[in-house]
């Protein structure tokens, strides 16, 4: 700056609920807000984007705006916030915080709205706002309309309830000081919600024009009140003592954050010889004698039907964590009923396999390093027989894959090997989340997957939200359904140079083709495949990234040579593989593990 320059004079609007609302965020926080364009929402836009504490980002599609903030909120752990105008805008949020309530991610939705009197006369733009989200929040706050502001335009309508007659400007301002004391309540009171617990909160604002008028003077508001996190579990009594008893343990890990005290406590657990402990990519967890492909271990297991289930059932489930990607191991737990489950976590537990018996509301890592303490390993070959088992189902299944043709399941493997060191690895649901459980990853590869509701929608913002934060080299595997579906998760200015996509092209819906049903019929094709033809290389262009497609295993073998090299534009590789061959390549892959005929 020059000396001679004036600092930036801060503006706010002159509406005081939007102030309130800016003014709350900032004492709470809740730094990061992804706004999309509208004109109902301008005194919160204006207020965020003049405050320099913010970080805004500009986003015209509300979906992937809300992706792309649950990006960003999966990297944080730390509430963000989203900013709409009124109408049909605030709907299409719908499925990420749908996707944040499942997958316990925290987002602030703060929704501008008409004038309560203002919806169901025919004003454009009106929709029920209030309680719009159903079941799918942890918290909402009801907030009171500004009487002081438009205070004619209120008067003029014969539908207002504020004031039965004409009202002098002291009892104008005796209401509006009532409700602008509600308000701060309110916005206190979800606010710390917001940064205490876990999942998304809705904060409607109504507001009425006109809209943009701005003041150097700010409202003098009260001073926050003093939060605190959920009283977490402390006495794991009942934990250690289930623990000692049971013969065969099996530790479950579905999604978690890269945390270091986590591993450390399960590397503990593992040196003992009665304990095994299944883990997905996305548990962000690795260990030489812990299981991280379940399903190369559970597949053969069912096909093979010889004892197996007998010697993995365990006696003790203790489950860690978010949503589980295997089918398989669901379906297994729920046949084969251990004695107790036992789930840790801080917010909520699943009763997945339908047989919960206790949820130890603490944090993993310290449930789990109560664990152990003291902790006598028991002398029985639970582990061992488990792990010798499935080491020998991965042998078999290498033979087979160094000799299985072009396809999803070479792509994978050939993917996984080229990957960099310390990648933030973002994948889409559907097949690439379920390949890519099949793998080794380098080390330090950290693993993102939206599994709460493990929808295709929102992948690609998602990842664009979370390369926002995670400085790492982003890559994004995603298939062709998933990558056209959320296009408009790339129309907006902050693509990093760093990011890579990886388009496993199928020419449809691929999974389709390995669940049970009729196939290559004009219905299956049309309705549930879904074959459509297209590639990605005018995306690539609209967009500016760098483009190359491949059609076999040397051209991707020599494009994943350069892929991850820094450059000035991010790059989409598109790989394309044959449609008709993929799911009797993975069956096939299974069978070899069992030794079964192909």
């Amino acid at each position: 700056m020059k000396k001679d320059a004036k600092p930036h004079q801060m503006l706010y609007t002159d509406i005081p609920l939007p102030q309130a609302v800016v003014h709350y965020c900032a004492q709470y926080e809740i730094q990061h807000v992804v706004i999309s364009a509208g004109s109902r929402n301008a005194p919160l836009t204006n207020g965020f984007v003049e405050n320099p504490f913010f970080t805004t980002y500009s986003i015209v599609d509300e979906r992937a705006a809300a992706f792309f903030a649950l990006g960003i909120a999966q990297q944080l752990g730390k509430p963000v916030a989203l900013v709409c105008t009124s109408g049909s805008a605030l709907l299409n949020y719908y499925p990420a915080v749908a996707e944040a309530y499942y997958s316990e991610l925290p987002l602030v939705i703060l929704s501008a709205d008409r004038m309560p009197h203002r919806v169901d006369i025919g004003d454009g733009q009106t929709i029920q706002q209030e309680g719009v989200f159903g079941p799918h929040l942890i918290g909402t706050a009801s907030l009171k309309a500004d009487v002081s502001h438009a205070t004619a335009t209120l008067l003029a309508s014969n539908k207002q309830p504020y004031f039965a007659t004409k009202p002098t400007k002291k009892e104008i301002e005796t209401l509006q000081q009532k409700h602008l004391a509600h308000n701060i309540e309110e916005l206190q009171r979800i606010f710390a919600l917001a940064l205490a617990a876990k999942g998304p909160v809705h904060v409607n604002i109504p507001m009425e024009e006109p809209l943009y008028g701005t003041t150097t003077t700010p409202i003098a508001f009260p001073k926050i009140s003093t939060w605190t996190n959920p009283v977490a579990d402390t006495d794991f009594e009942g934990l250690k003592s289930a623990w000692k008893n049971a013969k065969r343990k099996m530790i479950l890990v579905g999604v978690c954050q890269p945390n270091i005290d986590v591993a450390n406590a399960l590397h503990q657990l593992l040196e003992d010889p009665s304990v095994i402990v299944l883990t997905e990519k996305t548990s962000n967890f690795s260990h030489p004698a812990a299981i991280d492909a379940i399903d190369c271990l559970m597949a053969p297991i069912e096909l093979e039907q010889n004892g197996g289930e007998e010697e993995l059932k365990p006696d003790l489930l203790l489950t860690v964590g978010g949503m589980i990607v295997s089918k398989k191991i669901k379906f297994f737990l729920r046949k084969h009923k251990a004695a107790q489950h036992i789930h840790i976590d801080q917010t909520k537990a699943n009763d997945t396999f339908y047989y919960l018996s206790k949820h130890i509301n603490a944090p993993a890592e310290v449930a789990l390093r109560a664990l152990t303490e003291n902790n006598q390993p028991l002398d029985n070959h639970y582990q061992a027989t488990i792990l010798n088992r499935y080491h020998n189902y991965l042998k078999k299944g290498k033979t087979y894959l160094n000799r299985i043709p072009f396809s999803d399941l070479r792509v994978f493997d050939l993917v996984s090997k080229a990957l960099p060191q310390n990648t933030h690895l973002q994948v889409a649901n559907s097949s690439p989340i379920r390949y890519i459980q099949l793998f080794d990853l380098p080390n330090g590869t950290e693993v993102f997957c939206n599994r709460g509701t493990a929808g295709i929608d929102g992948s690609t913002a998602t990842a664009m939200g979370a390369a926002q934060i995670n400085s790492k080299q982003m890559v994004f595997i995603t298939g062709d359904l998933s990558f056209f579906y959320d296009i408009n998760g790339l129309w907006h200015n902050y693509i990093p140079n760093h990011a890579r996509i990886i388009i496993v092209n199928n020419q449809g819906g691929g999974i389709f083709r390995i669940l049970p049903g009729e196939k290559d019929s004009p219905k299956y094709d049309t309705y549930f495949e879904t074959i459509h033809g297209r590639n990605a290389k005018d995306m690539a262009k609209v967009f500016g990234f760098r483009y190359k497609r491949v059609r076999s295993g040397w051209g991707l073998k020599q494009a994943l040579r350069g892929f991850f090299n820094p450059s000035k534009q991010p790059k989409i590789l598109e790989i394309c593989t044959p449609r008709k061959q993929n799911d009797a390549v993975l069956l096939n892959y299974f069978r070899a593990m069992a030794n079964t005929k192909n």
